[in-house]
């Protein structure tokens, strides 16, 4: 399974009502450190299928959530549990890194 594009109208039913534990990328088409990360999470959505749902956010795109969940660098990861954000990571962290955290959540 890809990553799931969501935006300020489908985020709630995509990330918030999920019944797996999401990881969300909030990224922007501009940013280096993001177009870097993409790989990892594209990697992570593969490793993680059935155990985890990947969803991106462009924050360009969905200033509203952005804003919501106070994002003022990118790329910013938060993982959700519950409809909660439960762990983050904020700029280019390894893909080792991202697995430690979601290892401890799903």
């Amino acid at each position: 399974m890809a990553e799931i594009v969501v935006n300020d109208s489908n985020f709630e039913s995509e990330v918030l009502a999920s019944e797996l534990p999401v990881l969300v990328d909030f990224w922007a088409e501009w940013c280096g450190p993001c177009r870097m990360l993409g790989p990892v999470i594209e990697s992570i959505a593969e490793k993680y299928e059935g155990k985890l749902k990947v969803c991106k956010i462009n924050v360009d795109e969905a200033m509203e959530t952005a804003e919501k969940y106070m994002i003022s660098s990118i790329p910013a990861v938060k993982f959700f549990k519950g409809g909660e954000v439960v762990n983050e990571s904020i700029g280019f962290v390894p893909q080792a890194k991202l697995e430690q955290i979601i290892d401890s959540i799903v």
